[in-house]
């Protein structure tokens, strides 16, 4: 019986993989990757041209994570993927960690990942007006959803608070971030909200 499914996820190079699959190593648990898993299980209805991305199908997606919970026979799951709010069903997930990175130093991460044009501000404009966020809220309300900001913490931090959430000694919040404020007050919305 499957005790936690936990979802991380956020905008592109907030550094879920990296939390996922170490988070996934202390858990001793199934790791799930949706972007792998799409890959390797043909759940893509084709690709994105203009986003260099592809296009999931979410219903058979869905079913696939269904699939793939109640049979795990690890006692956690930790599903890796900036849409997972749109394919893991709620009853089935216990806690849902949104990661957050400041979008000065998340512009750097994307840069240097080859981000650029579209792409790029498509991204940072996600992060920037909490998308992430309102669409795991939306999809599993304030109980679930914990909003945690990884600006310039490492990986072994962020597991190890996610661990004291899952153990409740440390309580789960939203609100954390306030991008939009901030680059307000620093007079650089411009420079970042390009699109």
């Amino acid at each position: 019986m499957v005790r936690f499914v936990v979802l991380v996820t956020g905008t592109p190079c907030v550094g879920k993989t990296s939390v996922a699959t170490l988070l996934t190593s202390r858990l001793d648990g199934l790791y799930v990757n949706l972007t792998e898993l799409a890959m390797r299980e043909n759940l893509v209805l084709g690709k994105d041209g203009l986003r260099g991305s592809v296009i999931v199908d979410e219903v058979k997606m869905r079913r696939k994570i269904v699939e793939i919970i109640k049979n795990c026979v690890k006692d956690d799951i930790v599903v890796d993927g900036h849409y997972a709010a749109s394919v893991v069903p709620e009853k089935l997930v216990s806690r849902v960690f949104v990661l957050r990175r400041d979008p000065a130093e998340l512009r750097g991460f994307m840069e240097k990942a080859g981000f650029c044009g579209n792409k790029l501000w498509e991204n940072l404009a996600a992060e920037i007006l909490d998308v992430c966020l309102v669409d795991a809220l939306n999809a599993y309300g304030e109980d679930k959803v914990c909003e945690l900001n990884v600006s310039g913490r490492s990986v072994e931090d962020v597991v190890a608070e996610i661990l004291d959430v899952l153990k409740g000694s440390v309580k789960c919040r939203v609100g954390v971030v306030d991008w939009l404020g901030k680059l307000e007050s620093e007079g650089l919305i411009d420079e970042f909200l390009k699109i």
